[in-house]
């Protein structure tokens, strides 16, 4: 394989964009950074400076003028489905922070801009990078450990109330959602890549502390295709803050505990007592890589270089939003949710808010009072 070297800009200069930028200057040889954009115009050019690039007034500049291959969009959720559109009508490659869209809507938007105008994209969903989680992808594929059986995904994460004071964070038509949406989707995002399309989901939401109008804590009940069950809980008050995830297959049990990503010190591998020879297989696979953008701007590249679907596609990302959909809709309806069943004309096909949060927005209690 011949790897050609990549154009890279970035939208959007905050706090996520400097791991986008060093990703990119990991990978030197492979990808360049050559500009960057904001709507705050002195902290582009604090940003452009520290990387040495120019700062563009717009993104339609930046895509004019710079004609970069790959455009990091790392702004607020809200904005993410427009500079995408904007960047595959361009021709550039957007490869878009987590949560890409706040609808399924918005996702099957991007994939029919994708199908006109023959340009890919791809979600950072940077945790099914780590080597951890490819060899047990590996591992599963191969039938190595036994048929999954039971399942669980933890994002116990803490914000207190000054986090939520930023103006977009915690509301729906700006976020999309609380954790479930912005935070946890990491962890159950690596769960449904190792264990498969799910077919139903149980779910409760509350808002437990946090001045917003989305909840700050939800859980659910996950039946997969495989015949899996798993459960997913997701918080933003929960003062020992810790990621788990833990999968029980018929030869063993496999966890990984960490925060904000991880390397192959954080998981464990515990053979079940009748299958001591699988443990051969988790020490076997490729060498030590951490989970992170450039573990996944790597794997992009890759594809691109194959002509093939850089990852995650779209296709991928509807399964997780899909998922992100169901929770919300089964915590505020109060029924289970089957795959596919939420679909245009649906009322949480174009808001995660669907039919209204079963608790008063910050808004009306303020005005309550």
């Amino acid at each position: 394989m011949t790897s050609r070297s990549y154009t890279c800009a970035i939208v959007g200069t905050g706090a996520i964009a400097g791991a986008h930028a060093e990703a990119i200057a990991q990978l030197a040889g492979r990808a360049r950074l050559v500009g960057a954009v904001d709507v705050d115009a002195d902290r582009a050019a604090a940003f452009a400076a520290s990387w040495d690039v120019p700062a563009y007034p717009t993104p339609a500049a930046l895509l004019q003028d710079g004609r970069p291959d790959l455009v990091h969009v790392c702004t607020p959720p809200g904005t993410h489905l427009p500079l995408a559109l904007e960047c595959l009508a361009a021709g550039a490659v957007p490869v878009v922070e987590k949560p890409p869209v706040l609808s399924l809507a918005g996702v099957d938007r991007l994939r029919a801009a994708e199908e006109a105008t023959g340009v890919p994209m791809a979600t950072v969903f940077q945790h099914r990078f780590g080597s951890g989680a490819v060899r047990l992808r590996r591992l599963v594929a191969e039938g190595a450990l036994g048929r999954p059986l039971v399942a669980s995904a933890s994002t116990l994460w803490f914000r207190d109330d000054d986090y939520f004071a930023v103006p977009w964070r915690g509301k729906w038509e700006l976020e999309g959602g609380g954790p479930t949406m912005g935070h946890g989707i990491h962890q159950f995002d690596l769960l449904l890549s190792i264990l498969g399309p799910w077919r139903s989901v149980t779910a409760i939401a509350a808002r437990q502390a946090r001045p917003t109008d989305t909840e700050d804590v939800s859980a659910a009940l996950v039946r997969f295709e495989s015949g899996a069950v798993a459960t997913v809980v997701n918080s933003l008050v929960s003062p020992r803050q810790t990621s788990q995830l833990r999968f029980d297959f018929e030869r063993a049990t496999v966890d990984l505990e960490h925060l904000y990503g991880y390397t192959d010190a954080h998981w464990t591998f515990t053979a079940a007592p009748t299958a001591p020879d699988v443990a051969s297989a988790w020490d076997s696979g490729p060498t030590d890589t951490p989970s992170g953008h450039t573990a996944q701007l790597a794997a992009v590249l890759d594809a691109l270089d194959t002509g093939g679907t850089p990852p995650v596609s779209t296709a991928d990302t509807r399964m997780t939003m899909e998922f992100v959909a169901a929770v919300y809709a089964s915590a505020f309806t109060g029924g289970t949710v089957e795959q596919g069943e939420i679909t245009d004309g649906h009322p949480f096909y174009d808001s995660m808010a669907g039919t209204g949060a079963p608790w008063p927005t910050t808004s009306d209690l303020r005005s309550s009072r």
